[in-house]
């Protein structure tokens, strides 16, 4: 990657345990493709009243930028339904949740990149000056 990883956490304090977590999903991308450019993880979890016994309940939302040559793919696991957040809870679930998407995402720029045919490699063309039968 030609950037260090950029990791925020906003609502909830600094996780060591969570940041390597981060950090090896992200060389686990880097495996699929080897030319990530940049990474943003945002690690957040939100909050409706100040009141700390219903802090807790709250999903967690993990959003992640992934810069690619000619594209940026970005994952916001934070969908309008409280429902589907419910597994969200657990901060290793949502971040887990939000690294499979991107993986998908990933692969399928990959496998779009080069199947296109303007990014395969042109066999030489020879050059027709009239000489040749």
């Amino acid at each position: 990657m030609q950037n260090p990883v950029q990791i925020a956490f906003h609502g909830i304090d600094k996780s060591d345990a969570v940041e390597s977590r981060i950090l090896e999903k992200v060389a686990k991308l880097e495996q699929y493709f080897d030319r990530i450019t940049t990474c943003r993880v945002t690690v957040e979890q939100h909050h409706r009243s100040r009141s700390a016994l219903t802090h807790k309940d709250e999903p967690f939302h993990v959003s992640i930028f992934l810069g690619v040559p000619g594209e940026d793919l970005v994952v916001k696991r934070d969908p309008k339904d409280p429902h589907a957040l419910k597994d969200h809870q657990d901060v290793n679930i949502a971040v887990r949740d939000a690294f499979d998407t991107m993986e998908r995402r990933l692969r399928e720029y990959v496998r779009r990149r080069y199947r296109d045919p303007r990014h395969l490699a042109q066999p030489d063309a020879q050059p027709d000056d009239g000489t040749n039968p």
